[in-house]
């Protein structure tokens, strides 16, 4: 019978499941499936199983009260397994290496980062800096100047524009590098120039969230600086 897996913890873990309700309408009940060294949080699969906020929610609570009691290995919501033995074997042959990692999640949380653009703060810092595209943007103001100048104008904002975010994002992981034991950066998007994962230690949390906020208030003109966390180490599990 198929499992639905939470988490993965060592077999030290307290493990205080009473409480605590996994996915689905009504709730199925959670229980662990044991290794040699490690377990696994795991229930039923329910038949309504659904990314919805009702159960994305479940999933995170359980991970979010199993992480309070101590480091575990966080799975991506909607991971299912064949049955519980192929959850045994896995735990078997990958023990050592779920292992270090749990080592080296203890008493760490991630916090992930995104910053999104300020359109007009950011156009406007690209004109208060570049003669060129002042005397660009002056000769096509209202229609005026010719295509090439207009043509000109977009490219040299669009350059300016991607400089500019390259260097912010770069101050802001810079900035928090001295606060976290280690980060995780993903490719910039249409939507975030900045996506960032850090793994702090759990004692120095507020002290990053403070860092993080008094960055968003120094570019705030330019970009809107968004922080989440802490949260289970899904990026570094």
């Amino acid at each position: 019978m198929p499992v639905y897996v939470y988490a993965i913890t060592s077999d030290s873990h307290p493990l205080r499941l009473e409480e605590l309700h996994g996915v689905g309408d009504p709730p199925v009940a959670l229980h662990t499936i044991g290794g040699d060294s490690l377990r696994a949080v795991v229930s039923e699969v329910p038949e309504d199983l659904a990314m919805s906020r009702r159960d994305l929610e479940a999933h995170h609570a359980v991970q979010q009260s199993l992480g309070a009691d101590g480091s575990i290995l966080p799975l991506s919501f909607g991971y299912v397994a064949a049955d519980e033995e192929a959850v045994r074997g896995v735990l078997r042959e990958r023990a050592e290496e779920f292992s270090k990692t749990l080592e080296t999640l203890s008493g760490r949380v991630e916090f992930n980062v995104k910053a999104v653009e300020n359109e007009d703060g950011l156009l406007r810092a690209v004109l208060s800096r570049s003669e060129q595209a002042r005397r660009l943007n002056e000769a096509t103001r209202a229609g005026g100047g010719s295509y090439e100048d207009r043509l000109a104008l977009g490219e040299l904002l669009a350059q300016e524009v991607q400089a500019t975010e390259e260097a912010l994002a770069a101050e802001i992981v810079e900035a928090l590098r001295p606060l976290v034991h280690s980060q995780q950066l993903s490719p910039p998007s249409q939507r975030y120039f900045l996506n960032a994962s850090f793994l702090v230690e759990e004692d120095r949390a507020e002290e990053f969230v403070r860092a993080a906020d008094e960055l968003a208030e120094r570019y705030g003109e330019t970009a809107e600086v968004r922080v989440r966390g802490p949260l289970p180490p899904y990026s570094f599990a």
